[in-house]
This record gives C-alpha cells, structure tokens and sequence, in this order.
C-alpha cells in the first residue's frame, strides 16, 4: 500500500509510524520547512498512552515523561487557592504531560529516513487517491496513493474541499502557553484555577520544568503588546505558584493564540480514499486535554483496521472501502461526544459574571468524587480494535 500523509502534527505522525510499521509504503507530506513545534506540552491521559502503545511507541513516550503529573493532587481551586473539587487519585494514574518538541522528535524518529517531506504544501487531494502539492520551487506535481491521511490540522485544505465542512468557530476565549525555564516546586498540587471569565492550568513535567496555561474570555481579536505584562495583570494577585511560574517563563516563550474548533460535526470521516485524523477531523477545544489524545487513537484504530492490507501492493477497493468505513463508525461517534464534553465544560468555566461563577463554584463543588471518577474512566476507559 502506498499511503500519502497530509501534515507532520501529533495525528499524522502517529498514523504514519503505524502505517509504516505496518508494512505501508508512507509518505508524510508537512508545509512547515522548520519542524519544530512551539513551547508548549501535551497531557495524555490513559486512552492515549494505550493507544501509543498499540503503535509501538508506548516505551520510548515513557522513557521522556514520568508519572508525577497523576501523583499531584489535582482538581478546581478559586483564585485564592481554596479547593472546589478534587479528582480521585486512582483516575489519574496514567496521565502523563510531555513537551510537545520530545513527543514531536520521539515521532518524527520513528520514521523510516525521508519520508517526511517538509516544505511540501498539498493544495488539493481527491477521494479516487490523488494529491497535489508544491515544492519550494512553486511547481504544482500530482501523486496517485492507494490511501491518503489527511491530517492537516484545523485549517485542513482537505477538510474545506468537501461539501459538508461546517467551518471553523471561535470558542469566546484565547490562551497563553508556557514552559518554565527551570524547575518549580508544586509542593503536591496542579489542575486548574477557574475565576470570572479566566482560569490557569498547571501540570508537571518529567524534567521538573512546569507546563502551564492561562485563559481568558475576550474577542477573537484581542491582543497584548506585552503578553507577559498582560499575564502579571490578570493573575498576578492569584494563589502560588502562579505568578512564580508566569515570572519562571521568558517572555519568548509564552505564547497566546484564540482557541477555535470545528463549528460543527462532520457527517464522516471519510471520502473514498481519503480519511481524515486528528483536527482535521474533530478539531476541540482543549478544556478536556484530549485533543492530541483523540488523534492518538485515530491512528491507533486506522493502523489496526490497515494492518492487513499495508503490506499488500495496490490493495482491492472493496477491501480498504470497508477498513475506512469501519474507522468512520469507530471514530466519529466517540470524538465527537468527547468535543462536545468539552466544549461544555469551557462554558461551564467561562460563565459570565460573578453571580454565576459563583454558582457554578457551588454545584463544581457539590459534584460526588463517584461522578467525577465516572467522568474520568468514561473518558480513558478506550482500547484500539483487535
């Protein structure tokens, strides 16, 4: 099987190292001529973990976090630092946050030498297999695949070409990202700080060094001169270690961006012999730290339905039609229910006003751990088909 991969994210590159040690001849096409993935870190739950380990990468991901981040005790705190709610210990005990540059080279070295292809822009591809691209030199080439991933994120050109696209929505808040220069002592305890239209996230990594972010609920358009200064302002008064983990940070590498996601579901997954991974498929908001997740297990289920077929030379199309229909009917229904988990929980922490913040706190912090470990389990309790 010759398959082509559209995009060098966490999905694609997931489903290419599957696909190829599947015995699939792989190509990964990536726009970016610099691979290198901004400052920031991944949360992946036991879903994902499991599904790395269908990949045969579960042991070298291991190898570069550590099991701390599901040690901390973790929930919703106020700003001042009260506690609303705690999540069961037992829950968490998979949950590993890695920076997305180690997760990215522990990927990108997994694939057999060049077949990533950087600098390669794919600007259309069709269900019968075809895709075009352009080199760094402008000219348009075309190629024939017996499968084609698309798995070009949420701006996915192959995602806008079919009919059915619901577009892209903003989700009525924006984010800055970060990673500590250094280690910092989090004295036991991470998770999340939710207030009035913002909320600061903290998690730990193997190396010491602490992943964090900030939300804030503004206009699509709003930006900061200073981002840094902006940050000081807006948490700069809330519990530690925050404001020793945003002064931790060089101020290079904070990031701030808005968080879209798909504005709709999509009606399937795949075209022909085209299938869509990742954000390209069910871009979400990241209230639930299942984005990379979802995509892990995108390609942990295409690469098990594949397997057969990967090492077959031009594979029938009756054949890989029903290996791409069963990954549509395994994968649609369940990331999608988890983008609308979690869209729901960014309006439950982004209510507006004080009023019902302060409601929100009480009903955050009447949940039963019992409900709160049956959200949990709901979330992770995934294995890739046999």
């Amino acid at each position: 099987m010759r398959a082509a991969v559209i995009g060098a994210g966490i999905g694609g590159l997931c489903t290419a190292v599957g696909l190829q040690r599947a015995g699939a001849e792989v190509t990964v096409h990536e726009r970016a001529a610099d691979l290198r993935p901004g400052g920031s870190a991944l949360s992946v739950f036991g879903n994902g973990v499991r599904a790395l380990d269908s990949l045969g990468l579960g042991d070298g991901f291991r190898a570069i976090t550590s099991a701390e981040a599901g040690l901390l005790r973790g929930g919703q705190r106020r700003p001042g630092g009260r506690w609303l709610a705690t999540f069961p210990a037992e829950s968490l005990t998979e949950l590993r946050v890695v920076d997305r540059a180690q997760l990215h080279e522990l990927l990108s070295s997994a694939l057999a030498s060049g077949s990533l292809r950087p600098g390669r822009r794919v600007i259309a591809a069709t269900a019968e297999g075809r895709v075009t691209h352009v080199g760094a030199d402008g000219t348009p080439e075309e190629d024939a695949f017996d499968l084609v991933v698309a798995a070009d994120g949420l701006h996915s050109i192959v995602r806008q070409s079919l009919p059915d696209d619901p577009g892209i929505a903003y989700s009525g808040y924006s984010t800055w990202r970060g990673i500590t220069d250094g280690p910092v002592d989090l004295h036991g305890e991470a998770g999340e700080t939710w207030g009035v239209g913002r909320r600061f996230g903290i998690a730990p990594l193997a190396d010491g060094r602490v992943y964090w972010f900030a939300v804030l609920s503004v206009p699509r358009a709003q930006h900061f001169d200073d981002d840094a200064a902006a940050l000081r302002g807006f948490f700069g008064a809330w519990h530690a270690p925050i404001p020793e983990l945003i002064a931790a940070t060089a101020p290079s590498r904070i990031q701030y961006l808005p968080i879209d996601e798909l504005a709709g579901r999509l009606p399937g997954y795949v075209q022909g012999r085209v299938a869509l991974v990742g954000d390209a498929a069910h871009a979400m908001t990241p209230n639930l730290g299942q984005g990379g997740g979802q995509a892990m297990e995108d390609a942990a289920t295409l690469t098990a339905l594949l397997a057969p077929l990967a090492s077959v030379p031009s594979p029938g199309g009756a054949e890989l039609s029903a290996a791409l229909t069963r990954y549509d009917a395994l994968r649609r229904p369940r990331s999608q229910a988890v983008a609308a988990r979690s869209r729901a929980v960014g309006r439950l922490a982004h209510v507006r006003g004080r009023a019902l913040a302060g409601l929100r706190d009480l009903v955050v912090r009447a949940t039963p751990a019992s409900a709160l470990r049956r959200q949990l389990e709901s979330i992770q309790s995934w294995s890739p088909p046999a």
